[in-house]
This record gives C-alpha cells, structure tokens and sequence, in this order.
C-alpha cells in the first residue's frame, strides 16, 4: 500500500479531492494536525467526500505523533517546489509516502532536513514564472507514477 501524507492542509475541497483519489486507489492517507478546516459532514459534502467513510485515513496530531504511529511508512518522499531531483527519477516500493507541504507554504525547512535531499522530489513544469501545481493536482500525479511503478493492480475503469 503507498501512503499520502498532507502535512498541515489547509483547503478541505483539496483534501477531499486527495481523499477521493485515495479511496479509488485504495492509498492510505495521512492527514497531520493542525488542519486549516474542521473535518464534518458540511465540508467533507462540499468537497465532494460522500464516500469519506470508505477512504483508509489516518489523522495524527502533530509531525512526530505521525513518525510515531505503527501506520506510518518507513520511506519517505517529499514533494516540493526545492528539489532539484524529478519525481519521474526514484524508483517507489511498495510502503512509500508521498509527502505534500500545505496549499500556503509548502513544507517547513526543518521537515525538508529531516526527509533529506536524496528524498526530495519536484514535479518539472514548463513555466518557470508560475510557482507550482495546486495541492490536490501534484498529489495524483504522484500517486498514479507510484502505483504505476509499484504495480499494484487497483481495479476500478
């Protein structure tokens, strides 16, 4: 199983569109605290999140409450606009986690150290004045690159 993490969200409709691929491809995802919404019925009806109940989601206090947890993957990988390494360039297992900074700041410096630079990939885009991808867009081209070089058979048409 791959994991996607969301390291501080803060826009439920992108956390539901995440949440909604994770629950088609049967991915786990973590969400780690604080979150910029509250996760009930209202929002997760205006993101599109009816079958919230079917996704395997994991919500973890804080960064070290989600290293801790017996659920968390053991590899790592950061998604983020400071990387120099294409995410096309690693070669995904089985257990990894994808790893996606929030919608207003990305991912601290202190979690880029701790991933580490050999973990740390970017999605290359042709536009060198526009900053990055939306939050919910990266993390399924991500997701379908790692499941396509995993193999995991998902179902689904």
């Amino acid at each position: 199983m791959l994991h996607v993490v969301l390291f501080q969200p803060e826009i439920a409709p992108n956390t539901g569109n995440v949440g909604r691929m994770c629950a088609l491809t049967r991915t786990r995802l973590h969400l780690v605290h604080p979150l910029g919404f509250v996760i009930d019925d209202r929002n997760l009806r205006r993101a599109g999140m009816d079958y919230w109940k079917s996704l395997d989601v994991h919500e973890h206090a804080d960064w070290a409450a989600f290293r801790a947890s017996p659920y968390a993957p053991a590899r790592l990988w950061l998604f983020t606009t400071k990387a120099e390494q294409s995410f096309w360039a690693p070669r995904y297992a089985d257990g990894d986690g994808l790893v996606f900074g929030n919608e207003g700041s990305g991912a601290p410096d202190w979690l880029h150290t701790e991933v580490g630079a050999a973990q740390r990939v970017t999605i290359p885009h042709a536009n060198a004045e526009l900053r990055s991808l939306n939050l919910s867009t990266a993390a399924g081209i991500a997701t379908y690159e790692a499941l396509r070089q995993v193999g995991i058979a998902q179902g689904g048409g």
